[in-house]
């Protein structure tokens, strides 16, 4: 009865339109209270939720990625991509890409990546005679990369809700994240070929000199940030405020654009930013305990054993599902209720844990650019002033998909770095 009431009040507040997090906390309650528990364990699981040192370093990279974007960082790592890429067909596309590649190694904040990025390059692709629909797609896409690659603020809170190593589980992520970016930029290049987009003329390499010097602090950052991790000098958590002093060297003093007065609201988007993580990890949280508690968790672990024994059979259809609940739930609300119920099959099945960690964030990422709730997806279509269903998604939906198989039959490609360091 708790588990009807539960499913059912949630996905009417999720038809009226009622905010994912405030649909799990009214949902959750009931579902308690109609299994005779006290109401005030809704209030104890929020706090429990929330009080984990893991989580401070998402505050903390949302405080960097805001940071970056206001001192200057993005736009020089933005010129470095032109550089690069600038003279491929779909060149700016390409630099939309690869900039991405560049901004994941600092932030880990997909949405930072789409607002920033796609505020400069979407405006510059349609001036230049890309269609808005690709233009909005191809930035939406790669912001992905952004919770792919180290460090990634959805890594840290699968980490928090699983007990795994975050530190491991970035290690992961590296193969994957630039398999998905390259991936993307064969797309962008097919796409751009095909379609008759534009590239910019071919830069000489002494003109290049300039942009790469003056962004070698920026491309310092990732090197900084992810070394402190990798050798055991930092935890996660507080490489995430070395991150957030550096950038703030590199702002005031480096670049120079930003100063004291920038800092109010600095601090206050970070504020808002930050609010919207941790908002859904409370709600997951009350929402995680009903779910338990009316025993879903085991009706769900019988019917996948009774489906398959096979381990191969059992992450496709982990995706399947992941990929299902993503086009309707948002993905730290997803990864909340669901990953803990998939986590006691994971070793039944004899499937490592990074691999599995790794296709349920791939899968929950394809989510967040796909209607009818994609947060990048519809920063980009904003920006464009396009509906999010005439957004040109769907080739990068694909090419993602097929790294997400790739990760299932070949787990090497998540677990080989883990497995050196």
């Amino acid at each position: 009865m708790s588990l009807a009431i539960l499913l059912g009040a949630f996905l009417l507040f999720l038809v009226l339109g009622v905010p994912v997090g405030a649909a799990m906390i009214v949902s959750g309650m009931l579902s308690l209270l109609s299994g005779g528990m006290p109401v005030n364990i809704a209030a104890e699981r929020i706090l429990s939720g929330l009080n984990s040192y893991t989580l401070l370093a998402v505050p903390f990279f949302i405080f960097a990625a805001v940071i970056m974007n206001r001192g200057g960082l993005t736009d020089r790592l933005l010129g470095v991509a032109r550089c690069f890429v600038g003279h491929f067909r779909g060149g700016t596309a390409q630099v939309d890409v690869l900039a991405s590649i560049f901004f994941a190694g600092m932030s880990g904040s997909a949405t930072a990546d789409a607002a920033s990025q796609g505020r400069i390059l979407i405006p510059h692709m349609v001036k230049e005679g890309y269609d808005p629909k690709f233009a909005a797609g191809v930035n939406s896409a790669s912001a992905t990369i952004g919770a792919i690659i180290p460090p990634s603020i959805t890594m840290v809170i699968f980490g928090s809700v699983t007990g795994l190593s975050v530190g491991e589980l970035f290690l992961a992520g590296i193969v994957p994240g630039f398999a998905v970016g390259f991936a993307m930029m064969g797309v962008v290049w097919f796409l751009a070929v095909r379609r008759g987009y534009p590239r910019s003329e071919y830069m000489p390499w002494k003109s290049r000199i300039k942009p790469i010097i003056g962004a070698l602090p920026a491309l310092f950052a990732p090197v900084l940030i992810l070394g402190c991790i990798f050798t055991g000098a930092t935890t996660p958590t507080e490489a995430g405020v070395i991150a957030c002093a550096y950038a703030l060297f590199l702002g005031f003093f480096v670049y120079r654009e930003i100063g004291i007065k920038d800092m109010w609201p600095i601090l206050a988007e970070t504020v808002e930013a930050t609010a919207v993580p941790v908002y859904i990890i409370a709600a997951g949280s009350v929402f995680g305990f009903a779910l338990t508690t009316s025993g879903f968790g085991f009706m769900v672990q019988d019917a996948l054993r009774g489906l398959t024994a096979d381990p191969i059979t059992f992450l496709f259809l982990v995706a399947a599902i992941f990929l299902v609940v993503g086009l309707f739930v948002e993905g730290t609300a997803a990864m909340l209720i669901f990953v803990p119920i998939f986590m006691p099959l994971v070793n039944a099945f004899g499937v490592d844990q990074m691999q599995f960690a790794i296709v349920v964030i791939i899968t929950l990422l394809i989510g967040t650019i796909t209607p009818p709730v994609g947060i990048q997806l519809f920063i980009a279509a904003d920006i464009a002033k396009l509906s999010v269903f005439e957004v040109d998604i769907w080739p990068f939906v694909f090419i993602m998909l097929v790294i997400v198989a790739l990760i299932i039959f070949f787990p090497a490609i998540v677990t080989l770095l883990p497995a050196l360091l």
